[in-house]
């Protein structure tokens, strides 16, 4: 789920000059640097006091706090051994804790919960402000597990063995510390081990390069090598199936983003399972399943990109591919995501960005398919096996925008049962969601759902927010968001959700378009949502706010330097923004296949040109827009946010900061402060698009701590 050089001495940023000179702001770069924190520390108060003194932000946040913490929230559960656990947070838990019931017990309203593990308590007792990051536990039985706890948020976790009978931490157990580790159980007294091995033992990405066995009661450092990959490659993993009558070693080179490699562990050695590069294989009993990123021919036959294939193991390790196709897409349609029961293919699909689910069910002779019974017709639909060794159970979560969720469990060939809803958190009765396309600068027709009252007027007047990212073949489908309903939709507001070229709404194809050099198309075609919405008189340029984080952070960047004058303001979160210095910073290095290679003279021609720190004009009209990040984000360096905010700043623009010592990537670490950050987000567009008027909290210079 990215950065660059500047002029020293000087405010003036110059796009695209034929030599790029020295970073001004490279100070700002390191994270827990004195001066750098208390550059963050001011903007922080002068935003907090700008934005939190309308009393609206304090009603706004208690209103989310109350939802976050709500005993009304669906509880969640993955199946351990015979328990049902869930983790849960609300008011007086607000790390959370790790609790277990049955599954006659969960069917019921009220639940009785089991507490297996409190990380208030662990928390003070161990004086860390752990967040919890998930447990790894042993097959069949699960008792043993490896516990994953962040310090404040971070991707990198420390990993300790925990027993869920005696419900603590084992004495002498297998425990690993603070790394971005990849751990998978081999047997009781065996781990998969993936982690920071100490010198040259991490990729350039920041993740482990070297796979070992480690052996329980032996030093890490005597652990059997399994593999050691490239500098240059993402991350190394391994993970060990204990299906009965299955089980078996995989070892995963990931090469790039998308580009991996998978090898078989064998009494011979590692055997690589033939594929192309860019496709995604998965084991499934005696199956091989493949989804193809790329058009693959075969045996002089043709298989389109976004296809789901499936063939026999055995002749397919000797070289013989007996393939069947389970899903090929269409210019409409793409595959979203597929599960394994016990002795089924569950296959999700969209059609337009709606949801489309069948069953997949190999016999003797071919596969059957037919649609999965009871699905309604409307809305995301999410499927997951409950079980997938011993039955065809599933959990189905439907939602959409307007709907609360609904959980349902259900049994292959029968209809699902829905056990678990969301209360209406927000007063949707007057709502209604629809679908339409815009038209990209190239022709592209590019889908965008709007959710507005029914009685809302098309006179141009209407306070509009418009959410993207565009990126990493990630789709943006129906959910249903109390934050926004209450935040915006509540308030008369217009909310859009744009799915624009980059994501994977179209699969494969809709994702390749937009990148590298083609990363102009993802801005062109949310440029061009914004646009149709004023065309369909729906709002205004001035009543438009744009949101978006991470990547979508960087559709942000390029919305304010490059489309500056369709927007009347911006929020920007846990931002890349500096695309000449991503790659050297944290996991930057792993997204060169999405974005291009900055070293490379000819990627850093394109590169530049939607690297919003580079292209700032001092002489253009910027909207007011909000920086958000965390101290703590591991993956993307907030030095992005620093410095571009820093930038904007010494180009005396309308820019407002601030950065969550703690939280991660998701830029918070509990329930108070996600609502506090996303209500000073929210608080924030609306100020500046219902009072655009209102000033600029004034700001001091930014000064470089090592000039004189």
């Amino acid at each position: 789920m990215f950065q660059s050089l500047f002029m020293l001495f000087t405010t003036t940023f110059v796009a695209f000059a034929d030599t790029e000179p020295e970073d001004p702001h490279l100070w700002l770069e390191e994270v827990q640097g004195e001066e750098a924190l208390d550059w963050v520390r001011k903007r922080n108060e002068k935003s907090i006091e700008s934005i939190s003194k309308d009393k609206e932000f304090t009603e706004l946040q208690q209103k989310l706090l109350n939802i976050y913490n709500s005993k009304d929230r669906i509880p969640y559960v993955g199946k351990y051994g015979t328990h049902y656990y869930n983790f849960w947070r609300d008011a007086d838990h607000q790390r959370g804790i790790w609790r277990r019931t049955t599954m006659e017990n969960y069917r019921s309203e009220n639940p009785k919960w089991e507490t297996v593990l409190d990380l208030d308590s662990l928390a003070e007792k161990e004086d860390e402000n752990w967040v919890w990051h998930g447990a790894n536990c042993l097959p069949p039985e699960e008792v043993i597990c490896m516990i994953a706890l962040s310090r404040g948020g971070a991707d990198a976790d420390v990993k300790r063995e925990f027993n869920t009978k005696t419900k603590s931490f084992v004495k002498e157990g297998f425990s690993l510390p603070e790394a971005k580790s990849r751990i998978s159980w081999l047997s009781e007294d065996e781990l998969l081990v993936g982690t920071d091995f100490g010198p040259d033992s991490l990729t350039n990405s920041g993740y482990p390069r070297i796979s070992k066995i480690w052996k329980r009661g032996t030093p890490l450092s005597d652990a059997q090598l399994l593999m050691e990959i490239s500098k240059e490659d993402m991350s190394v993993s391994a993970y060990h199936s204990h299906l009965p009558g299955y089980e078996r070693t995989l070892v995963y080179q990931t090469i790039t983003f998308y580009t991996n490699r998978i090898f078989l562990k064998t009494p011979k050695g590692l055997v690589a399972l033939e594929k192309q590069d860019s496709a995604m294989l998965r084991l499934w009993k005696n199956h091989v399943l493949l989804e193809l990123r790329e058009d693959w021919t075969v045996n002089d036959q043709t298989y389109k990109a976004g296809s789901l294939l499936t063939a026999p193991l055995k002749p397919w390790l000797k070289g013989t591919k007996k393939i069947t196709v389970l899903f090929e897409p269409s210019d409409t349609t793409s595959l979203l995501t597929f599960t394994t029961t016990k002795d089924n293919v569950i296959i999700s699909t969209l059609d337009n960005v709606q949801s489309k689910v069948v069953v997949a069910t190999p016999s003797w002779r071919k596969w059957k398919q037919e649609p999965l019974q009871g699905i309604p017709q409307f809305g995301q639909v999410r499927i997951s096996a409950i079980d997938s060794a011993k039955n065809n159970e599933y959990w189905l979560t439907v939602r959409d925008y307007i709907t609360p969720d609904s959980l349902y469990v259900g049994t292959v060939g029968k209809n699902p049962e829905k056990i678990k809803s969301l209360p209406a958190f927000f007063d949707s009765t007057n709502l209604n969601v629809s679908q339409h396309f815009a038209t990209s600068q190239d022709g592209t027709k590019v889908p965008y759902f709007q959710v507005s009252h029914k009685d809302t007027p098309l006179d141009g007047s209407n306070t509009t927010l418009l959410y993207g990212y565009g990126g990493f073949e990630i789709s943006l489908l129906p959910s249903y968001s109390p934050s926004v309903g209450i935040a915006w939709l509540e308030k008369g507001g217009v909310y859009v959700v744009a799915n624009i070229r980059g994501g994977g709404e179209y699969g494969p194809r809709w994702h390749q378009a937009a990148l590298k050099e083609k990363r102009h198309k993802a801005y062109e075609d949310f440029a061009a949502v914004g646009q149709d919405l004023v065309q369909r008189k729906v709002t205004s340029t001035t009543k438009i706010g744009i949101q978006g984080g991470s990547n979508g952070g960087l559709l942000m960047g390029n919305m304010y330097t490059t489309y500056p004058d369709h927007w009347g303001a911006i929020v920007c979160q846990v931002p890349l923004l500096d695309m000449k210095r991503y790659t050297k910073l944290l996991a930057g290095a792993s997204w060169a296949g999405e974005y291009g290679d900055p070293e490379d003279p000819k990627q850093w021609s394109f590169l530049k040109k939607y690297s919003p720190y580079h292209n700032i004009d001092v002489d253009k009209n910027y909207p007011p827009m909000l920086i958000t990040t965390s101290t703590r984000d591991d993956r993307v360096h907030p030095g992005h946010a620093r410095k571009m905010s820093a930038a904007l700043e010494a180009a005396n623009k309308n820019i407002w900061y601030f950065e969550n010592i703690e939280g991660g990537h998701g830029g918070s670490a509990n329930n108070e402060q996600a609502s506090f950050m996303r209500a000073l987000a929210y608080t924030f567009l609306w100020q500046k698009l219902t009072r655009p008027n209102d000033t600029t909290p004034p700001v001091e210079e930014p000064s470089d701590p090592n000039s004189e």
